[in-house]
């Protein structure tokens, strides 16, 4: 373990007559472990890393009792959705199908606390929570990489970024996972300075603490294990161009390349046609919308760069090995972020 602090240090001692933060952790149903692991853990050692009590909370869901993680686990709740405190900060902790976790009472319950000026933060998918209450018009915000298609398409207006995490005002939300944990050491160093805050991210083994200019993803380089810039480069205009793809003849051109050599380069290091690549990234991002919005498969494939329905179908069963239609009916396990 590492040595407490000097609590004598100038941020400590203007913490001692600072009343606690006093913080509420709304579990949705099958929430994700990580994410609200990643939030609490962080205040908890800074509590102990400080000598005192900077951080209270308490455990709260619709209807009290306990709430259900996306691991099976069970964990009691000490509320149930109740009139807070002006001083409380909400943090909603999302997990899967949080289209159905976001119920009508959550909604009301989560309008009414914002109303008396509360901030409210969403993790991991809980966004779409807080987007769907209005907590998040004219806001910022992220959300997992992987639920950010159907977002987009169930709240366009919403400026959502790639950031692990974002703090508009009063609103706050991350991309799930550990951006937790940035989250939550970024407040700390807000209240109680960088130094507490580095102390904690040391307890936690954690060495380096993102900020709201970091992106959720892996570079394109580092996820497809080759660094080729003109590779790179191709891919990075794929993946922004799903909906009206562009053809293997203008990507090579738009990079210096004949056709023939763009197809080599992607045999080489892919294993694949640009062709095949792309029809790969458009159904990616096809699974994705059938499985986290309620968008009808003909918008689903037009969303996509498939003109034809019958094309999307064709394709989608011929990587999935199921149609799309028969993966929106077994959408009862929705992918989790």
């Amino acid at each position: 373990m590492a040595p407490v602090p000097d609590r004598s240090s100038t941020t400590l001692a203007a913490a001692a007559g600072r009343k606690p933060q006093d913080l509420v952790f709304v579990l949705l149903d099958r929430f994700t472990m990580m994410s609200f692991a990643g939030a609490i853990e962080p205040f908890r050692i800074a509590n102990r890393m400080a000598g005192q009590t900077l951080y209270r909370w308490r455990l709260a869901g619709e209807g009290g009792g306990e709430a259900a993680c996306s691991n099976g686990s069970r964990v009691l709740l000490d509320i149930g959705l109740e009139p807070l405190g002006r001083d409380e900060i909400v943090i909603v902790c999302g997990g899967i199908d949080v289209q159905k976790a976001t119920t009508r009472p959550l909604v009301g319950w989560l309008r009414r606390e914002a109303r008396k000026g509360l901030i409210v933060a969403g993790l991991c998918t809980a966004a779409h929570a807080l987007a769907k209450a209005g907590l998040l018009d004219g806001k910022r915000a992220t959300i997992h990489w992987e639920n950010q298609d159907g977002f987009l398409e169930d709240f366009p207006e919403i400026e959502l970024t790639r950031s692990v995490f974002v703090i508009d005002g009063n609103r706050m939300t991350t991309a799930g996972g550990t951006a937790s944990i940035d989250l939550a050491l970024t407040l700390i160093a807000q209240t109680h300075g960088q130094d507490l805050a580095n102390a904690v991210a040391d307890q936690l083994i954690y060495s380096s603490i993102r900020t709201d200019q970091d992106t959720q993803r892996l570079s394109i380089p580092t996820r497809i294990g080759v660094r080729h810039p003109k590779l790179s480069q191709v891919i990075q205009v794929m993946e922004k161009n799903l909906e009206d793809p562009i053809s293997p003849a203008t990507l090579a051109r738009d990079v210096g390349m004949s056709t023939r050599q763009l197809e080599r380069l992607f045999r080489r290091y892919l294993n694949r046609s640009p062709k095949r690549y792309y029809m790969e990234l458009r159904l990616s991002k096809a699974r994705n919308l059938l499985m986290q919005t309620d968008m009808s498969v003909i918008n689903v494939a037009l969303a996509c760069g498939f003109a034809s329905p019958s094309h999307f179908s064709k394709c989608y069963r011929a990587h999935y090995d199921t149609t799309p239609y028969r993966e929106r009916g077994s959408r009862g396990g929705r992918l989790e972020a």
